[in-house]
């Protein structure tokens, strides 16, 4: 044999089922076919195989579902089945889990049913992000159903029972039939129209699929949408749901229970106001010992019993004060500082006296030594200054006999003319 590691039996139905779990064709399935071998537990579960001439699959719906079914199932019955399929692990086989359950009979509407709620998720009807809270004190209640059934009666009864503040105002609407989604429609734009209407009721109650079709149309799921208030949606019985009862803002399971959804209850709220004022009357008992203590112990203090002995420290604080300002008088400070500008003043004059003495004495003596340099100082000892064409004459050299020259003495001028020329004997 191959060497392969085997697999246990468990790990590769695990593997299946797996696959199965994962597949999303199998997430969502509709089958119709005939119901066989049904058997109903204790429990509530429902057990049977759903079959049509070539094939079989085994089925389960349990008692979460299955209480929702309005029939009773029986070998032989042509249904319409929606859930998922799966395997179950222990027998090893795979069968399909049962979420909803129509006859046959009702199969069109039920498709109709399943395809607008598909449709209007996909564009957010649902979404709970866009409901809206109910009023938690509403002053006018506008309520849609029929005005001679039973569904009216209870909710006003119940609201007047439960919070008679509220006003409220019966929109007589036809509940059943092919002229109730245009008057569904019409009443609830006209209670959203009405500004004294913090909330709506829509309902009725109990029936079969065709009784409460008028609540799975497009047009009133719209109406309601667009609904400028709130809408609470009470058709029917806990067990029945309609495209309404998702695009309200609040689901109620009865018109009873929508109308103890929308109004708070009197006696609880007396029960809280009590509270309140039990709470409140202790806070402030509490509040006024608290102080009527505090001004025992201020009573008792020795300033309040003496107050003259208050003005004491303060008295001493003035005084001090006033020794301060005496010192700090602007009087005195003025002539101080007089006294010190006049001493600055004598000793600034001081200094530049001797700042331009010294001045003086630096430039005679600067005088001095420019003239001893000057070239007319060298003059007045006997120098001459010799110039041909304008130039100095500093060598001999740079001369011929017959060169014309200006001679500069210290008091003037003369021409001269070199006749002779004789080299130094030291150059």
């Amino acid at each position: 044999m191959d060497k392969k590691k085997p697999l246990s039996v468990s790990a590769l139905t695990d593997y299946i089922k797996y696959k199965f779990d994962y597949d999303e064709h199998l997430k969502d399935v509709y089958l119709e076919g005939e119901v066989s071998n049904f058997k109903k537990n204790v429990r509530g579960h429902f057990y049977f195989t759903l079959k049509d001439d070539d094939a079989s699959i085994r089925a389960v719906m349990f008692r979460g579902n299955a209480w929702k079914v309005k029939f009773t199932p029986e070998d032989g019955t042509n249904v319409i089945v929606r859930g998922y399929v799966s395997v179950f692990k222990v027998a090893g086989s795979y069968q399909i889990y049962v979420e909803d359950m129509q006859e046959v009979g009702l199969g069109n509407l039920y498709r109709q049913y399943l395809k607008l709620k598909e449709d209007l998720d996909k564009k957010g009807y649902f979404a709970e992000a866009r409901k809206r809270d109910l009023p938690a004190f509403p002053r006018q209640i506008a309520v849609l159903t029929s005005a001679t059934g039973a569904a009216v009666r209870d909710i006003i009864h119940i609201i007047n029972r439960r919070y008679p503040l509220v006003k409220i105002l019966v929109y007589p609407t036809t509940v059943q039939g092919e002229a109730a989604k245009a008057e569904i429609v019409k009443n609830l734009q006209a209670a959203g129209q009405n500004k004294d209407n913090d909330v709506i009721i829509l309902g009725r109650g109990g029936g079969s699929i065709e009784d409460l079709w008028a609540f799975n149309e497009e047009i009133v799921a719209e109406a309601i949408y667009n609904s400028p208030i709130p809408v609470v949606s009470a058709v029917g019985h806990e067990t029945d749901f309609t495209i309404a009862d998702f695009v309200a803002d609040k689901r109620a399971p009865t018109p009873s229970g929508a109308a103890e959804i929308v109004v708070p209850d009197q006696y609880v709220l007396h029960r809280d106001i009590d509270k309140l004022r039990i709470r409140n009357e202790d806070a402030l008992k509490r509040r006024i010992d608290e102080h009527r203590r505090r001004m025992q112990e201020l009573e008792s203090r020795y300033v309040l019993r003496d107050p003259l002995r208050i003005l004491e420290p303060m008295e001493k604080r003035l005084e001090h004060l006033r020794d301060k300002l005496r010192i700090l008088s602007p009087k005195r400070r003025l002539q101080e500082e007089r006294e010190q500008l006049s001493k600055l003043v004598k000793h600034l004059h001081k200094n530049v006296l001797q700042y331009v003495k010294e001045k003086r004495q630096t430039l005679e003596s600067r005088d001095e030594q420019l003239k001893y340099l000057s070239p007319k100082g060298l003059m007045e000892k006997g120098y001459t200054l010799a110039k041909k064409d304008g130039r100095i004459i500093k060598r001999a050299a740079d001369l011929q006999i017959g060169d014309t020259l200006e001679m500069e003495f210290f008091d003037g001028r003369v021409d001269a003319k070199v006749t002779k020329k004789e080299k130094d004997s030291d150059g």
